[in-house]
């Protein structure tokens, strides 16, 4: 996902910007460009590769004004270029754009046809070539983006500048996120909150349809048809400090380390454990709903998928209502058996994921109640959402999900333990249990980080040349088994599989010699026997076993090459335990490899194209 950022105010803008492209960094980007207003024209300096190139650029060719706006772009249309880089200029008419704009073709032709001279291989560019269009004609700078989106088929947001005039941005959406930040005599606008945190933590989160004229002094919000619109303001708890590295080498290594802080947050106020309950008032079920589902469907793409697993093994185990897991981009595809009594569970860290939030917008269509569970305030999904229960994790800057993962997990297990306890699933005496065992994982998380983060950097230099991996688990520790395969893939570049112990042998078995490491997640659990004959089936082939096992488990100890351990808890905290080793493996797999941990290449921390 590109980043956006905009300023217009009293103040030199191409620090304010530069500085806001760079907390967007770890939405991950090819190139990098700012528009700056001088006060006479628009000046565009853009660059290939990393936000330093572009700070050269601008070291030789300073930008000085009080209007301006900034992208970092993830190649959607055309490679990534210079050319192909954002701002796109037309005439007099500067844009910023993410999204992607489905009758670019179509639109293209019909302005190549007409004399429009399209220099990139971009879609941005035909809206800037639209915009110009319809300026040219005398109309205002707003009136000419509200005409030239009324032709444009697609998702986007935009933020467009004129050099005619001075003073303004206008800014729109549609199925693709902007924020805009209110200030003193000066405004911003920004794809993603952490641009703005430095600045001011009083956003205006835009809904799909709206359009904005921003100036330093005003924000006058409307819907593409010029109807005024109120749209509230928000504020913003995360503190500039909270995405900052606080003295860590990277944002990932630094976000592993918050998940205790992050899920006392997100248990903070819920847990009632006095009275041995959830305080579920934001997850808008009555009883009587409760007791009428007949089916869940967990929603989610990739981490929050794993944790969508994780949450249908609580569904079933806890409150005995069937559940189904599905893959956003597949469930919104195939037409879902799908309406009243179902009730759908859309899981995304920001809210934002474009598979999602279609999958939980056809799932409302057909007739079923969809709570969200996203860690932004006000973003798309939870917007289009009868209910949401957010996790409270803060921002996440690294690319690899690490924080909001066992955030989310600790939100279904809540959400789980509160449909059991008004269903009838489980007794008093057992939700008691799960809450006071819930509230104790934050510190039990704090042991593991502190007590195997030695033992992990010693595993990931002995490893750190494995061409591949194999992660085996059972039960409520295959989803940790795949996440953790995951992790490794994406920063690391180390091809890695996660699997179900049990399939083992029909397949990966064949894989499996002396150069293989394969870590095997065997706590004492209710699984635990069977995984274990799965590590010896794959000892006896020669592998190198590295168990994840509870503590003080001599068996285990016997059986494997190295053994981290977890302290003894009840199966359904294990996988808040046993995915901490393996991230902080991913971490230092990489680190030692030498990859850019926070940004890996190909990926966007929010995917909200197709």
């Amino acid at each position: 996902m590109c980043g956006i950022v905009g300023y217009v105010g009293k103040q030199s803008c191409a620090p304010i910007l530069i500085d806001g492209l760079r907390r967007l960094e770890y939405r991950g980007y090819d190139s990098a460009g700012l528009a700056v207003h001088d006060g006479t024209s628009l000046k565009v300096v853009r660059a290939v590769g990393k936000l330093r190139n572009l700070e050269s650029e601008i070291s030789q060719r300073p930008l000085a004004g009080s209007l301006g706006i900034g992208h970092t772009r993830w190649a959607t249309h055309g490679r990534p270029s210079e050319i192909n880089a954002h701002p796109h200029v037309a005439g007099k008419i500067a844009v910023i754009h993410n999204g992607i704009i489905e009758n670019y073709l179509k639109l293209r032709a019909r302005l190549v046809a007409s004399g429009a001279r399209i220099v990139s291989d971009t879609d941005t560019e035909i809206i800037a070539h639209l915009i110009d269009q319809h300026a040219r004609r005398g109309l205002a700078l707003e009136d000419a983006v509200r005409a030239a989106l009324k032709e444009v088929e697609g998702a986007y947001a935009i933020v467009v500048i004129s050099e005619t005039e001075t003073d303004k941005m206008v800014v729109a959406k549609n199925a693709s996120p902007l924020v805009i930040g209110l200030g003193d005599n000066e405004n911003f606008c920004a794809s993603d909150i952490p641009a703005l945190l430095q600045h001011t933590n009083r956003v205006i989160i835009l809904e799909d349809g709206d359009m904005a004229v921003v100036t330093a002094s005003r924000v006058a919000i409307t819907t593409l048809e010029g109807k005024a619109i109120d749209r509230h303001t928000k504020a913003i708890s995360w503190s500039p400090v909270m995405a900052e590295k606080a003295g860590y080498k990277h944002f990932m290594l630094k976000e592993i380390f918050e998940q205790p802080r992050a899920i006392e947050d997100t248990l903070r106020g819920r847990l009632d454990r006095e009275h041995g309950e959830i305080s579920g008032e934001e997850i808008g079920l009555s009883k009587q709903e409760i007791q009428d589902i007949q089916r869940i469907y967990l929603v989610a793409c990739g981490t929050s998928y794993y944790a969508a697993m994780t949450g249908q093994y609580y569904f079933e185990r806890l409150a005995r209502i069937r559940s189904n897991l599905e893959l956003a981009s597949e469930f919104r595809g195939r037409d879902p058996v799908i309406g009243e009594g179902d009730l759908v569970v859309a899981i995304s860290q920001s809210g934002e994921t474009l598979d999602t939030l279609m999958a939980a917008k056809a799932a409302k269509e057909k007739g079923a109640k969809v709570i969200s569970i996203s860690n932004v305030i006000g973003s798309a999904i939870p917007r289009i959402s009868d209910a949401s229960f957010y996790t409270h994790a803060g921002p996440e800057i690294g690319v690899a999900s690490t924080k909001c993962f066992t955030a989310q997990l600790s939100a279904l297990l809540m959400l789980s333990i509160y449909i059991a306890s008004h269903n009838g699933a489980l007794e008093a005496k057992r939700v008691k249990s799960l809450i006071e065992g819930l509230a104790r994982v934050p510190q039990q998380m704090r042991e593991v980080l502190q007590g195997t983060r030695q033992l992990v950097v010693n595993l990931a230099k002995r490893y750190v040349e494995a061409k591949d991996v194999l992660f085996l688990g059972r039960g409520l520790n295959l989803p940790v088994a795949l996440e953790g395969a995951l992790k490794l893939k994406e920063i690391s570049y180390v091809h890695a599989e996660g699997y179900a112990a049990g399939e083992m042998k029909h397949g990966p078995i064949a894989l499996i010699d002396a150069n293989l490491p394969v870590i095997v997640l065997v706590p004492d659990d209710d699984c635990r026997e069977r995984t274990k004959s799965n590590l010896q089936e794959a000892k006896a082939r020669g592998a190198k076993i590295i168990a994840v096992a509870t503590e003080g488990d001599e068996e285990i100890h016997g059986m494997s090459d190295e053994v981290v351990e977890i302290p003894r808890t009840d199966n359904e905290f294990i996988p808040f335990l046993t995915v901490l080793p393996l991230q902080l493996y991913a971490y230092y797999v990489a680190d030692f490899k030498g990859t850019d941990v926070d940004q890996p290449r190909n990926l966007a921390k929010t995917v909200t194209v197709e």
